[in-house]
């Protein structure tokens, strides 16, 4: 297991123990791990440019909506888009990286 990782889901189970043991209400929308995300996301700028650019053809990814980040990783996932390669990339992901990396991309500006 990653270093960040390991990090990143302990920092997670401590928010959660420490919001149940106090009574505070875990929010229903967990915001992913920027650094993680900034991490894992070295694979991906191989292909999707940081600045933002369309490149190749390769869709830019920077300023997404998390939500619509998330909803393209799942289809991928599901088979439900026809791209082998992303098939294969999405399908490495657990859900707490997915949620970094679109914290991540959703952070970023294009560059102009």
């Amino acid at each position: 297991m990653r270093d960040g990782k390991k990090i990143a889901t302990a920092f997670a189970a401590l928010l959660a123990f420490l919001a149940l043991g106090t009574g505070i209400g875990v929010s229903s929308t967990f915001r992913g791990d920027r650094a993680l995300g900034e991490y894992l996301a070295a694979e991906c700028v191989t292909c999707h440019q940081k600045s933002g650019k369309v490149v190749g053809g390769v869709p830019a990814i920077v300023g997404w909506p998390e939500d619509q980040f998330i909803a393209v990783m799942h289809a991928y996932q599901k088979g439900e888009r026809e791209n082998p390669i992303m098939r294969t990339m999405a399908g490495q992901f657990k859900e707490d990286e997915l949620l970094a990396l679109a914290a991540y991309f959703g952070s970023l500006k294009a560059q102009r």
